[in-house]
């Protein structure tokens, strides 16, 4: 009889399991379906198996338990970012016309169980709708690099399980919601690249269980709320918004603090120096000022520093000490005036320190007169002073205001015109007088190619001059072969010696008569704006059309600063041992390089593409700085370009460059891991050999560089190696920016500051 009962529980169980794994298994085909049946899915399509068994891949990844799906994972391949994206579906950009994402939501709303749901880069557009709530389980939701536009649903704070949020990379334009305190158990919340606007609400400064909050690249601003009771905050990443206050206090526990590009003004609150876990600063791009605190530099952890970019003013202490682990120190152009600390003077190497643009008393870097920071200083005084007369101006006006309301009646109507009438004769001479100077007037007839640079006028750091032809063949004792650097697809390059005894870099181009003397003098002059301390120093030109050779085209010589200390290919040859360079030293010189480039795409309207990205133009100096050169030539040629690709559409032009730019330093990322080996090499068999080779550790061990292998940590050579995989992507939409690709450097150095640090210390202990 128990035998009999026991075999009929079976048969009333294993239809009911049946049922439930078909259930599941048909909604992830519906969902294939309305997802326009991506790559990623296609195996869903022939597979007759469970679903549940299937291996996963970086594409997509299916967990279940109990029959019941609990992870989903879908990677696309969809291109995020346009530009005018105005909410409805973009032909192959986006889903179609058809999608609903009312009806996907519904859809996924029948696996109740769903714990993780991760849907990325699939072209999903629309309004994110209420019923997201349903999904009562979730821990894990990331919807980022979709088309998800409007407000963030307040409904999704009924998600009491959730503890991440990652919205990055959508088109939500409403406020950040105030409801995020709700959560009891959020940890991170990320909502980057958006176009979320108005102050952060205080309701952020409650949720005691963050750990990661980054909310950069939006259009926040206002005053940034008290985080200090934040007591799990690790990292901060604020960059690129309007936030216009002083900073605030920060939670002691604070790792990473990024708040570049804002407009924070007032001094670096001291707590800032008592920051004991704090290993990365970036303050840079801001209005802060005073003297900055000299406990900062010497932070038990800080190992990345950036105060550039700032109205820091006086003098940092003589006796300054810098911190055990750090690495990178950038301070230029500020106002400081004075020496240079000592320790951030070492010639060891152990620590990069960038402070050109200030008025301090050394001569290895571009400095500004004394009188200059003075007279800055004096003027930002001489504007807070009218800053406090406007406002009691405005008080003032509007008691006055008042006033004159009460006594309104009794003011004629001659008068008010009267006083509109100057107003009218007033504003003319204002917005005359307000015109920007120093930009030539071929430059405002081509606006678009005005640089980020040119805007500051008298503040660039390289002073550019014409040069003589005459000044250069006596530089070069006539273009003597002796000194003949090489050549290569942009003309020959010779070193030269001025009379004052300064060396130079001589490339010398022949441009064809289709290029006018006026455009080339313009673009000359646009490629002489672009200064970055990762840059060749262009110093001038000298155009020789006297000289033309029997083609008609023009001679042009573009005069650089000469980088003494060879390329980074020789410093990665086997052929000079005594010169290769250790990991983290790569790492530095990468970052300068990306840091470079992404001033190119970024500084100048509309980008400085194709910019001959490879491990022979990247020089390194006495000091061991990479600066790039043979970058900006698309400038000067971009009229025969534009010739020879006629019909071709400038916005896919664009992007093509862009990606070139990624794809080309994917290859300076590759060689840096690999060694020359890389030079020579069809792309294909690189590409086939990464796919076989770095996914395991003993594939790794046979190509990558012995002395990567042996001054590396792991986890720091897997985040390099994963972003190198990146940008030689074969499919251009998958390449990640340049600023994605500079994160993940700093942070790879970082990671590998930090090894060291510990590896020192137990060899000390």
């Amino acid at each position: 009889m128990g035998y009999l009962w026991s075999l009929l529980l079976l048969v009333l169980f294993i239809p009911s399991t049946y049922e439930l794994q078909t259930s599941q298994t048909l909604v992830l085909l519906q969902l294939r379906k309305q997802l326009g049946y991506p790559s990623s899915l296609q195996i869903l399509g022939n597979y007759e198996g469970d679903f549940c068994s299937l291996s996963s891949s970086t594409q997509m990844s299916i967990s279940c338990q109990d029959s019941s799906v609990t992870e989903l994972k879908i990677m696309g391949n969809k291109l995020a970012k346009v530009s005018g994206f105005n909410g409805f579906a973009i032909p192959n950009t986006t889903l179609s016309k058809s999608f609903s994402i009312d009806s996907f939501v519904t859809t996924l709303t029948r696996l109740p169980s769903l714990r993780v749901l991760s849907l990325v880069s699939l072209g999903i557009w629309g309004p994110l709708p209420d019923k997201i709530h349903r999904l009562s389980s979730l821990e894990f939701l990331d919807l980022s690099s979709n088309f998800m536009y409007g407000s963030i649903p307040p409904a999704i704070s009924r998600l009491m399980k959730l503890h991440t949020l990652v919205l990055d990379g959508n088109y939500f334009n409403e406020t950040v919601p105030g409801w995020l305190d709700s959560f009891s158990n959020l940890t991170i919340l990320c909502l980057k690249n958006n176009g979320l606007k108005g102050r952060i609400p205080l309701s952020v400064g409650k949720i005691k269980t963050l750990s990661y909050l980054a909310l950069s690249h939006n259009e926040l601003s206002g005053k940034l709320p008290d985080l200090s009771t934040l007591t799990k905050l690790h990292v901060l990443d604020l960059r690129e918004n309007h936030l216009d206050s002083g900073l605030p206090m920060m939670p002691k526990v604070l790792v990473t603090a990024l708040l570049s590009k804002n407009s924070f003004s007032g001094k670096i609150p001291e707590q800032f120096g008592t920051l004991g876990q704090l290993q990365y600063l970036d303050l840079s791009f801001n209005h802060l000022s005073g003297t900055p605190p000299s406990t900062l530099f010497h932070l038990p952890n800080v190992s990345y520093l950036n105060l550039a970019s700032n109205m820091f003013s006086g003098s940092l202490l003589n006796e300054l000490s810098c911190g055990g682990k750090l690495g990178f120190v950038d301070i230029s152009s500020n106002k400081l005036i004075g020496g240079l600390p000592s320790c951030l003077r070492s010639t060891s190497g152990k620590v990069v320190v960038k402070f050109g643009g200030n008025c301090l008393s050394i001569d290895s870097q571009h400095q500004h007169q004394g009188s200059y920071c003075k007279e800055a200083l004096k003027r930002g005084k001489q504007s807070r002073g009218r800053d406090i007369a406007v406002v009691v101006g405005v008080i003032i006006g509007a008691c006055l205001v008042m006033v004159l309301f009460v006594l309104g009646v009794l003011l004629s109507f001659k008068k008010c015109r009267s006083k509109r009438t100057r107003e009218q004769h007033i504003l003319p001479k204002i917005v005359h007088e307000n015109m920007p100077t120093g930009v030539s007037s071929e430059l405002l007839a081509n606006a678009r190619l005005i640089s980020q640079a040119a805007k500051l006028g008298t503040q660039t750091a390289l002073v550019h001059r014409l040069f003589a032809f005459e000044e250069l063949k006596e530089a070069t004792n006539g273009f003597d072969s002796s000194r003949f650097l090489g050549e290569g697809s942009m003309g020959k390059l010779y070193r030269g010696r001025l009379e004052n005894g300064t060396f130079v870099a001589i490339r010398a181009l022949s441009l064809g008569k289709r290029c006018s003397i006026q455009n080339l003098k313009v673009r000359l002059d646009l490629l002489s704006k672009l200064h970055h301390p990762h840059l060749v120093g262009l110093l001038g030109h000298c155009i020789d059309d006297s000289g033309q050779d029997d083609s008609g085209a023009n001679k042009v010589f573009l005069i650089y600063e000469y980088v003494p200390n060879g390329n980074y290919h020789t410093h990665l040859s086997e052929s000079f041992p005594e010169k290769v360079l250790k990991w983290s030293d790569r790492l530095r010189i990468l970052i300068g390089v990306a840091k470079a480039v992404h001033f190119l795409h970024t500084g100048v309207i509309p980008g400085c593409f194709n910019n001959q990205l490879k491990t022979n133009n990247i020089l390194l100096d006495e000091h061991q700085i990479a600066k790039l050169s043979d970058y900006g030539m698309s400038i000067i040629t971009e009229e025969i370009e534009k010739q020879q690709a006629k019909g071709e559409g400038p916005k896919s032009r664009h992007q093509t460059n862009v990606q070139d730019d990624v794809y080309n330093f994917g290859f300076i990322l590759l060689e840096s891991l690999v060694g020359p080996i890389v030079t020579g090499k069809e792309e294909a068999f690189l590409l086939n050999e990464m796919q076989a080779s770095f996914g395991s550790q003993n594939g790794r061990r046979r190509i990558v560089d012995p002395v990567v292998l042996t001054t590396c940590s792991q986890e720091s050579l897997s985040i390099v190696i994963s972003i190198t995989n990146k940008c030689i992507s074969l499919e251009p939409s998958s390449r990640p920016s340049f600023e994605d690709v500079l994160w993940n450097l700093q942070y790879a150095a970082q990671v590998q500051a930090t090894a060291d640090a510990d590896q020192k210390s137990d060899s000390t202990s």
